[in-house]
């Protein structure tokens, strides 16, 4: 199909007949399908996500809803970047900046493998003073004393931050990083992979295509990771289009991504002023990005921004995971916005969903539920 817009019913009508039978779109397909009723995006996401899981899991694959029990370490909030959009970020100048010590990670993780955790999503600061040798020590600790939790750690901007402070290349820091326990890289500081967006929001932070660079090395090295999409400040739907597009055009370069998440931004106790979106925004992206990004299996439900209740409706809306417990979460909860959940909770939500409830590791294998 060429570029021009869709204007007439029956382009329309062939348009849907091509998502329900699994086709590949295009932006501009995307954009016409962003402006069909809610209720008639979310049912043709849905029909993408069960296609999806019956792929990938056969017979009632497509009835799975899987969740992880992990902890998510902010190791240190001294960051030098100065995201407007963020309200968790210190200055060594602050009374409250911290880096954590070994004996304090530990006693989060203890806590974590006592309850069955199988990850520690393990994410901080753009600290400008912290060598290598403090990562690697920190990687090490936690691979002797816990070795069956999988470390999830380091967005793309926290390697390009650590590639600069090291004056290592990305690739050779992703390399050590592994060495010593890395075992995948979560996609955190993606926002909107439009530098135009970038520069407005976060100008001192990685670029687009340092973001991308990035996760390609780590792909490259055998180290998964999962995407994300904040939305809803000061991007355009067509920003939003052509971040998806870059993250599609990855996957079909590496297979490397695991996930994708998407979330609203949270504008509360943040120096970014943007008018907060609604849930049926966040709905709609949520089903369109499960249309377009027909090449990462899994999308997660972000229960964390929306609440409990719409993260159990974007079950319907093309979601097949519902994330974490969060035994912590430090980084939208300064921006006003909280939520926690037990396992037995997130199992209720998924069963009352219709769907059966199945624990996970990073790389979506089920693990049994620890009592």
């Amino acid at each position: 199909m060429n570029n021009a817009a869709l204007t007439s019913p029956k382009e329309i009508e062939e348009l849907i007949d091509r998502v329900l039978g699994g086709a590949r779109i295009s932006p501009v397909e995307a954009r016409e399908l962003y402006n069909l009723p809610l209720n008639e995006l979310g049912a043709l996401a849905d029909h993408r996500r069960n296609l999806a899981k019956r792929a990938a899991y056969g017979g009632r694959g497509e009835r799975v809803v899987t969740y992880i029990v992990d902890r998510n370490v902010n190791y240190t909030n001294v960051c030098n970047v100065y995201c407007k959009f963020c309200a968790f970020y210190r200055t060594e100048k602050d009374a409250d900046h911290y880096v954590l010590s070994l004996e304090q990670l530990g006693e989060k993780l203890a806590e974590l493998s006592a309850i069955g955790g199988v990850q520690v999503l393990l994410q901080g600061g753009h600290h400008p003073k912290l060598g290598m040798d403090h990562y690697i020590e920190m990687l090490s600790f936690i691979r002797e004393r816990f070795p069956k939790i999988n470390i999830h750690g380091f967005s793309p901007p926290e390697f390009h931050h650590f590639s600069k402070v090291f004056g290592m290349p990305v690739v050779e820091v992703l390399r050590e990083f592994k060495q010593a326990g890395l075992g995948s890289v979560p996609g955190g500081g993606g926002e909107i992979l439009v530098d135009r967006v970038r520069n407005r929001i976060a100008p001192l932070k990685a670029n687009s295509d340092e973001w991308l660079g990035v996760m390609e090395a780590a792909h490259g090295l055998g180290l998964r990771s999962s995407a994300t999409m904040m939305f809803g400040h000061v991007e355009t739907l067509d920003d939003r289009l052509e971040h998806l597009q870059r993250l599609r055009d990855l996957q079909d370069r590496t297979g490397g991504f695991t996930a994708f998440i998407c979330w609203t931004f949270q504008p509360e106790n943040t120096v970014l002023k943007a008018e907060a979106v609604g849930s049926a925004e966040y709905l709609r992206m949520q089903a369109l990005s499960r249309i377009f990004l027909d090449n990462i299996e899994n999308l997660q439900s972000s229960w964390v921004t929306q609440g409990p209740k719409i993260g159990q409706l974007a079950l319907r809306f093309g979601a097949n995971d519902f994330g974490s417990v969060m035994m912590e979460e430090n980084v939208v909860s300064k921006a006003g916005t909280s939520y926690r959940l037990q396992v037995e909770e997130i199992e209720r939500l998924i069963r009352e969903a219709g769907y059966e409830a199945r624990q996970r590791t990073t790389h979506y294998e089920f693990v049994d539920r620890v009592a």
